[in-house]
């Protein structure tokens, strides 16, 4: 609740769990959050539906909200005339998938803040994203007019559109196109290359997503066919994005992404979910190219999240708004003055090496600290610490600031990609503070988040009612496979064979082989839809495609690992025809054309020999092993014994085993060229 509303009434937000729907709690509007007793008003006064989505840390949310609910007449416009839902879209994706797809079958523009227009039934007929408070109240007069006269009219159009909502996505897009072969890779990297940015790296576009699964895509490729050119376009790319705007230079973090196309100005939103990726993403590099800035961005965005994210009790909030102060970016940017209040002599430096001007380089003159195309500055070793003790006096004089707000809800996928973020920096760094988290994270959830096999969405203070979605489910378990490869322990793997089990039961349409985004058991909605496209969050189709295949592998279950293989060759011809928008997919496509080794390290020493194993870039396997009695199928006739040995295996083929990482390094170097 803000200062400035002590004075209002709350509405029926207020009982909320949401930080996005308590912002909204002392509206004048009649809100109610999505449910019966909403829906059953709109029927029983046969009043049209306004469905308003939207998310904390959104910045034309807030907007609007200034603009439009906080008016007393527009409010009073609403109430008047419709039954009004808002519907926070991380707390219930499923309601947002929905009708965001319907207001793009429009043809409108999709975004945040969506707002769309229901029959009482439920069935969409007109929306669109933001509207300035003049048009949103001749809007709602229009819509009401209309849905009273011409009702005939709009019940036919809204019955076309679900029925629309309701075709089968995955038919529209799959074919029986067979098996990957080699030269689609060449396709797609071909595809990748023409739309790259060479200066600034990224895909040459604005604004600028950073996309991560497509740059571990291109790791991939260098890595089986030796391509210099894709791998300097992930490391330019990764150069320039720890340079830029978009990435805090004091305090660690990515915001969402750029609104230009030089990564300068950064909507200042900070998500988890990218965080989360982008640490995979710089760890992975880092053990190609060992680079000291990769290692940086990993410590600085682990000392961000623990400083500014972290529950209590381990897990990790959702997001840190764009906006503090009612200005977008006053937070993190800075004007001159406040530059020299802050450092005295040293501003210069700062100033200097950090892009900043005495009239600002952006807004209302203020300066992002930034480095992107910056020229080369060699700094003494003098001047690197004072560089270091003026950032740490900047950060210190930033933190007595008024703070972005915090979306302090937990939400159970987001923190299972952050577990996958901490276990790929373990692996490349061998750092404990890693594992650490990632174990921490993962034990928050089975104490909060789970009932049995089911999982819940989120976690403030208490668990939602609402029911995990299949990005919920699919990020476990990819998370727990992650688990234990880091650890050996196999109740790690046996909590991904439960959830994986729970979720194919759950989830998946015998019909086509593919996932519902909601369960069986969820809330029915006008149509349950499947999310096959990769973006800033990969498709949670494609990671339970990923998991699958994975755990076909590690426990031995044949006919998961030919589910993969049949839901990403399904997909062949939009893989290699559109690869920005299926990068993940492609990362599965590699994974089942190319031989993927099956390691498994057998011995007292094994937890060692598996920590040096794992800083080699080898993306096409999976690591295995015990130092003690095992049960997985793969581990449980290798023999322990005082000598630890390194069996390196292809498709249940074993070559002889090894000693040393050197000679497992050798082995897959070779079978991997044969």
């Amino acid at each position: 609740m803000r200062s400035d509303q002590t004075d209002r009434e709350a509405n029926r937000l207020a009982q909320s769990t949401s930080p996005y729907l308590l912002q909204h709690a002392y509206n004048p509007v009649d809100w109610y959050e999505w449910g019966a007793e909403a829906l059953d008003r709109a029927k029983r006064e046969d009043k049209p539906i306004l469905v308003s989505i939207g998310y904390s840390s959104c910045h034309w949310c807030h907007v609007m909200e200034r603009e439009c609910f906080e008016n007393a007449d527009i409010a009073a416009l609403m109430n008047e005339h419709l039954v009004c839902i808002k519907v926070d879209r991380e707390e219930r994706p499923d309601i947002d998938h929905v009708y965001m797809e319907a207001v793009q079958a429009m043809g409108l523009q999709g975004g945040w803040p969506l707002n769309v227009f229901l029959t009482p039934d439920q069935q969409p007929f007109y929306g669109g994203t933001y509207f300035p408070p003049k048009n949103w109240s001749q809007l709602i007069l229009q819509l009401s007019r209309t849905f009273r006269e011409r009702r005939a009219k709009i019940n036919e159009s809204a019955e076309d559109l679900t029925q629309h909502l309701n075709a089968n996505e995955v038919a529209k897009f799959t074919t029986d196109a067979g098996a990957f072969l080699p030269e689609d890779f060449h396709a797609v990297f071909g595809i990748l290359e023409s739309r790259f940015d060479p200066v600034y790296g990224g895909m040459d576009r604005a604004p600028k997503f950073v996309m991560p699964t497509l740059w571990l895509w291109l790791l991939r490729y260098h890595h089986q066919h030796h391509n210099p050119r894709a791998l300097e376009m992930v490391l330019h790319t990764l150069r320039q994005l720890a340079a830029g705007g978009i990435y805090d230079q004091l305090g660690g973090g990515f915001s969402r992404y750029s609104v230009d196309g030089r990564w300068f100005a950064p909507h200042f939103e900070k998500m988890l979910y990218d965080n989360a990726q982008l640490i995979s993403l710089y760890s992975e590099a880092y053990r190609i190219s060992p680079e000291p800035r990769f290692r940086e961005v990993v410590y600085e965005t682990l000392s961000w999240l623990q400083r500014e994210m972290k529950h209590p009790d381990g897990a990790y909030y959702s997001a840190l708004d764009a906006d503090s102060e009612g200005e977008e970016g006053r937070f993190y940017t800075w004007t001159d003055d406040e530059l020299r209040n802050a450092l005295g002599d040293q501003a210069d430096l700062v100033r200097h090496y950090y892009q900043a001007t005495r009239s600002g380089n952006w807004e209302h003159g203020r300066n992002i600290l930034y480095r992107t195309g910056a020229p080369g500055v060699n700094l003494t070793p003098e001047q690197e610490n004072k560089l270091q003790a003026a950032r740490s006096a900047l950060l210190t004089y930033r933190n007595q600031r008024t703070a972005p707000g915090l979306d302090d809800k937990i939400l159970t996928g987001w923190n299972a990609m952050l577990i996958t973020g901490m276990t790929d920096a373990f692996k490349s760094f061998d750092d404990e503070i890693f594992l650490d988290e990632a174990l921490g994270i993962a034990r928050f959830i089975d104490r909060n988040l789970r009932d049995g096999s089911r999982y819940f969405r989120s976690f403030k203070g208490r668990h939602s009612s609402t029911e995990g979605f299949l990005e919920d489910y699919a990020h476990l378990t990819f998370a727990y496979i992650g688990l234990y490869e880091c650890t050996f322990d196999e109740s790690w793997a046996r909590k991904a064979e439960e959830t994986c089990t729970f979720t194919i039961d759950q989830f998946r349409d015998p019909a086509d082989g593919f996932f519902y985004f909601t369960p069986v058991s969820a809330e029915k909605l006008i149509a349950r839809k499947k999310d096959l496209f990769d973006n800033v969050i990969p498709s949670p189709n494609s990671v339970m495609a990923r998991a699958l295949f994975r755990l076909g592998i590690l426990l031995d279950r044949e006919e998961w690992k030919q589910d993969a293989i049949e839901m990403a060759t399904s997909l062949r011809k939009l893989i290699v025809q559109e690869p920005s928008y299926l990068s993940n997919w492609g990362i599965l496509a590699m994974e089942i054309t190319f031989p993927f080794f099956e390691i498994v390290v057998a011995g007292e020493n094994a937890s060692q020999l598996r920590r040096d194993l794992v800083k080699t870039y080898e993306p096409f396997c999976l690591v295995m092993g015990t130092s003690q009695t095992a049960t997985l199928p793969l581990v449980i006739d290798k023999p322990s014994s005082s000598q630890t040995l390194i069996h390196v295996c292809v498709e249940k083929t074993c070559r002889m085993p090894v000693t040393s990482v050197a000679e497992a390094l050798k082995m897959l170097s070779s079978l991997r060229t044969t």
